[in-house]
C-alpha cells in the first residue's frame, strides 16, 4: 500500500529489533501512551520482539476507555428521551454503563446514529429542527478540533436544537498524573503523534525536563514504534532527558495553529475524571461559558447523575499500566468483546480488545 508498505518493512523492522537488542544493558519501562499504538504493537508482535528486560507499558491513550461510567449513564439517558436523535462514533455504541448500553438502547427504540464527523450531526440537526440533536463528543487533542468546528458552526446558524455531551481529555496530565503517582514504573514515554500534530510537542519539554524523562513523538507504524523504542532506550542508556520527535513527516514542534485557535474560542481547560483512573486536575476540556447552550449535560440536566464501576473490572489498573489486561481473573472468560465488563474490552483503542483479538489469551506471555 502506498505511503504505508514503507512503514512495515520486516527487513527494516528487523534492523531495529538488532540495534535495540545492542542497546540494552538493563532493565528498562517505557509506555506508549496511544490505544491506536497499543493495538498496532501488539498486533505485529513488537512488545515480543523487544529484550526481555525491555518493558512496554501500555497507558491510558484510549479516549473511549478513560470515558468516566457516569458519564456513559448520562449518554444512556438522554438517548432514552424520545426527542432526542443521539449521535456518536461507532467505539461508544457498545461501551457499557452501569446496566446497558448505547447499541441496547436503541435495539429499545431509542434514536441512537452513528456517523463519522460531528459536522454530520449538525446537518442532522438542521434537517430536524423540531429534534434535539446530540453528538457524543469523546476524544483527545486529536478530535477535538472537530468538535469544536461542529458547535462553532452550530452558533454560527443559531441551531439551538443542537448540543454536545463533551468528554474531552488531555494527554500531558494525564503523563504527569502517571510520573507523579508512588507506584510509577514508566521510565519513558512513546507520546502519540496524532495528538502532537494538533498541540504539537512543547508542552511535553517541561515535563521531560521535571521528571528526567526522554519523551519521543512517535507514528503508528510498526517501523514508527520500533524507532521510536529505539531513541528512548538510546536517551535512557545514555542518560539524557527531553523531547525528540519520531513522526517528523506529521508533526512540529508548535503543531496547527489555527485548530488550536479554534480549540481556544470553543472549550476552556476543566478538571476531568478519568475512568478507573479519578479526578485530574486541568486534564480535560469543557465548553466556554458563551457556548453554554451547547452544553448537553446542562440542556438535559444530567450533571449529578453518579455511577459505581464493577469491582470485577480492573481497567484502572492497566489503564495506568501497573497491569497487563491477561493478569485480570476475568479476561477472556466473564469478560469478553461480546459481554464486556469494561470500555477497554469492546474499544477499538481498548488494551484488552487488542490482546483478545491477537490471541493472548490463548498463549501465555513471556
Amino acid at each position: 500500500m502506498r505511503y504505508v508498505d514503507e512503514y512495515r518493512s520486516e527487513p527494516e523492522a528487523q534492523k531495529f529489533v538488532d540495534a535495540i537488542g545492542r542497546l540494552a544493558n538493563q532493565p528498562w519501562n517505557m509506555m506508549e501512551i496511544c490505544g491506536g499504538q497499543t493495538h498496532t504493537m501488539i498486533k505485529a508482535g513488537i512488545d515480543r520482539l523487544l529484550p526481555p528486560d525491555v518493558a512496554m507499558i501500555h497507558g491510558p491513550g484510549c479516549p473511549v476507555c478513560v470515558t468516566p461510567l457516569e458519564l456513559i449513564d448520562r449518554a444512556l439517558a438522554i438517548a432514552r428521551r424520545p426527542e432526542v436523535i443521539f449521535t456518536s462514533f461507532g467505539d461508544m455504541l457498545r461501551v457499557p454503563g452501569s446496566t446497558t448500553d448505547l447499541l441496547s438502547v436503541k435495539s429499545e427504540g431509542g434514536d441512537i446514529r452513528m456517523v463519522y464527523s460531528p459536522l454530520d450531526a449538525v446537518k442532522l440537526a438542521r434537517q430536524n429542527p423540531e429534534r434535539q440533536v446530540v453528538f457524543f463528543a469523546v476524544g483527545f487533542e486529536t478530535t477535538a478540533p472537530a468538535n469544536a468546528m461542529a458547535v462553532w458552526q452550530a452558533a454560527q446558524e443559531k441551531l439551538d436544537n443542537f448540543s454536545i455531551l463533551c468528554s474531552h481529555v488531555l494527554v500531558p496530565p494525564a503523563m504527569e498524573a502517571i510520573l507523579s503517582a508512588p507506584d510509577n514504573r514508566v521510565q519513558g514515554f512513546l507520546a502519540a503523534g496524532h495528538v502532537c500534530t494538533v498541540m504539537g510537542y512543547w508542552e511535553y519539554e517541561p515535563i521531560a525536563e521535571r521528571y528526567r524523562i526522554p519523551i519521543v513523538v512517535t507514528g503508528f507504524e510498526p517501523l514508527d514504534l520500533l524507532h521510536g523504542a529505539y531513541l528512548t532506550l538510546k536517551a535512557l542508556e545514555e542518560g539524557r532527558w527531553g523531547v525528540e520527535n519520531q513522526y517528523s513527516r506529521s508533526v512540529t514542534r508548535d503543531g496547527n495553529k489555527p485548530a488550536q485557535e479554534l480549540l481556544g474560542k470553543v472549550f476552556e481547560v476543566c478538571d476531568r475524571k478519568w475512568r478507573g483512573i479519578g479526578e485530574i486536575p486541568a486534564s480535560g476540556y469543557r465548553l466556554r461559558d458563551e457556548l453554554a447552550v451547547f452544553d448537553a449535560e446542562r440542556r438535559f440536566d444530567v450533571g449529578e447523575l453518579t455511577a459505581q464501576e464493577s469491582p470485577d473490572c480492573i481497567a484502572g489498573e492497566i489503564l495506568r499500566g501497573l497491569k497487563k489486561p491477561h493478569e485480570c481473573s476475568a479476561f477472556g472468560t466473564r469478560c469478553t468483546p461480546e459481554k464486556p465488563l469494561g470500555a477497554p474490552m469492546v474499544s477499538t483503542e481498548g488494551a484488552c480488545a487488542a490482546y483478545y483479538q491477537y490471541g493472548r489469551h490463548q498463549v501465555a506471555e513471556r
